[in-house]
């Protein structure tokens, strides 16, 4: 990325912009199962959302890991945006 020395603004490496950040852990989310009343964390990994046509058929869904049970949960925009940028493992339903 380099600007033109006509503007009199100087260019800057990608390894300079990049300067001082530093590696993050792995996402982890915070859940609850509504059958055994379990409360957790889970990696990205273990949750899958599934974005349908309406906030009726968006939902993110995971296995208990205190009960077994399956736990399906609405999605609204916020808990989509945090779910995509947290690595959960997306799928978009389309209608018939």
């Amino acid at each position: 990325m380099s600007e033109s020395t006509a503007s009199g603004v100087r260019g800057i490496s990608v390894a300079s912009a990049f300067a001082g950040m530093r590696s993050v852990g792995p996402v982890r989310f915070r859940a609850g199962c509504p059958d055994c009343r379990g409360a957790f964390e889970l990696a990205a990994s273990a949750l899958r959302l599934a974005i349908g046509a309406s906030s009726r058929t968006t939902f993110y869904s995971f296995t208990c890991p205190d009960c077994g049970a399956s736990v399906r949960k609405p999605a609204g925009e916020r808990i989509v945006e945090l779910l995509t940028g947290g690595g959960v493992r997306t799928l978009r339903l389309h209608a018939p």
